[in-house]
């Protein structure tokens, strides 16, 4: 899922809107599971904690500020230091807190950000260069997760062509990446 797509719902749930945040949810659970289980190392806990990540997601949606952090990275943060916290109401436990406190925040830095602008920018120039079912292709497999059968199915192409333009876009996108000019795709 794209990241303007979860700002979109991020922007639905300030308002309340449930069937925004069910699609939130599907959308992102996985991941943040996964963040709240690799701190906690317990299923059922990481289970109930990602439930409350999301209590949390409905109740202060207002506080994301888009063009920050990428929206997957403001929910990480929420998982990471929620799951930090429950690990600091444990007793003893203060080995799994240090382990825990080591776990590299996600979100890019300044440096980064002002990088990741840039690139996203030069990328967004590159891709309007591309054909657009070319230019779809690629952001289907690469931004949105589909499969090649997928995206061969949905452009009504065979197989092997789909894998075809998508490997000749993304020589083409490195091509004009790194200041060459676009091949024809």
């Amino acid at each position: 899922m794209s990241a303007e797509r979860i700002e979109h719902l991020i922007g639905r749930v300030v308002l309340k809107d449930r069937a925004a945040f069910i699609d939130l949810y599907d959308q992102t659970s996985a991941k943040l599971f996964g963040v709240c289980l690799r701190i906690l190392k317990n299923r059922a806990e990481a289970e109930e904690a990602v439930q409350e990540v999301f209590v949390k997601v409905w109740n202060n949606a207002d506080r994301y500020k888009s063009g920050g952090f990428s929206p997957i990275s403001w929910m990480v943060a929420i998982a990471r230091n929620h799951s930090i916290d429950r690990l600091r109401k444990r007793r003893g436990n203060h080995v799994e807190i240090d382990e825990a406190v080591q776990i590299p925040d996600s979100g890019p830095g300044p440096e980064e950000q002002l990088i990741a602008s840039d690139t996203g920018r030069r990328i967004s120039l590159c891709l309007q260069e591309l054909p657009e079912d070319r230019a779809n292709a690629v952001r289907g497999a690469y931004l949105e997760g589909y499969s090649y059968a997928e995206l061969a199915e949905r452009h009504s192409v065979p197989l092997n062509t789909m894998k075809t333009w998508l490997r000749r876009s993304l020589l083409a996108l490195r091509d004009c990446l790194g200041g060459g000019k676009m091949e024809e795709v």
